[in-house]
């Protein structure tokens, strides 16, 4: 069986819009043995308690520039955070940010490895504008303005999960649509990928116009990541992969050794469940 490695539980995507994430506080609650309305308060006072312990800390957008279509690349100057800059320690960590006058917050995803926070005092994104959300007010705002951002948050990829590269030569990445955005920072943070035999990333958008990072392709590559683009509703001059990233996965598959096989998870939740629950085997 295959070992699969995910984000925090808490953000199952490169950007997801919650109004109340799992919380350890929350899961000590025993709400199945309340009445509704119990329940309702009980959940409504974790959510409080959630808000009351989250520090907000005020930081300048360093840029912001389309990625793909609806997804923007956003640059946060922490510079002036140093406590902030020096906790993001692994790929798959996230946190929530704010706009002014924008009452919810939105979870964002670290498209950056950890050294870009060291080196040059910034966080990147990429961020989906969904219609009526804060991301989409996020993205539309312009270098210079001024945005609130909270605590690095979330284990991240354990990638000590999937050492020596010895015994887990293979490595597969499944990501979708904006999913992507912590799997970039995987990939440039580094797993060893040269030291193993067969390390694929299966990127699934709906055409070439929606798939982030193309110009980074290259440098994927000749990190020992073989990239594998899979477009479901690509256009006539598409030749590559089409359908959907398992479906693509389960033409190729070329495992010698599930046993020695390590699965990193990122994007829309039919293709994690697809993948975990079997519907594709190794």
């Amino acid at each position: 069986m295959a070992l699969a490695l995910s984000p925090s539980p808490s953000l199952p995507h490169a950007h997801v819009s919650h109004t109340l994430p799992p919380m350890s506080i929350l899961r000590r609650i025993p709400l199945l043995h309340l009445k509704p309305q119990r329940r309702r308060l009980a959940t409504l006072a974790a959510a409080a308690v959630r808000q009351d312990i989250t520090v907000w800390t005020p930081a300048p957008l360093a840029e912001i520039s389309p990625a793909a279509e609806s997804l923007f690349h956003v640059s946060i100057d922490i510079s002036d955070a140093p406590d902030i800059a020096s906790s993001h320690t692994r790929a798959g960590q996230y946190l929530q940010l704010r706009v002014v006058d924008v009452g919810k917050p939105t979870f964002l995803a670290i498209a950056s490895p950890p050294s870009i926070a060291s080196a040059s005092g910034a966080f990147e994104f990429l961020v989906k504008s969904v219609a009526g959300s804060t991301a989409e007010v996020l993205c539309g705002l312009k270098k210079g303005d001024v945005v609130e951002i909270s605590q690095v948050m979330g284990r991240g990829f354990d990638v000590d999960r999937i050492q020596p590269p010895d015994e887990y030569p293979t490595v597969l990445i499944f990501a979708t649509g904006s999913g992507i955005s912590p799997i970039r920072s995987l990939i440039e943070s580094g797993f060893s990928s040269k030291e193993r035999s067969d390390v694929r990333l299966y990127y699934g958008a709906r055409n070439l116009k929606r798939m982030a990072y193309q110009d980074k392709f290259k440098e994927w590559e000749s990190s020992g990541v073989k990239i594998v683009p899979v477009l479901s509703q690509p256009d006539g001059n598409w030749s590559g992969e089409t359908g959907y990233v398992q479906a693509a996965f389960s033409r190729a598959k070329k495992i010698f050794n599930p046993q020695g096989t390590g699965v990193v998870l990122c994007g829309q939740k039919q293709m994690a469940e697809s993948m975990i629950g079997g519907h594709c085997q190794l």
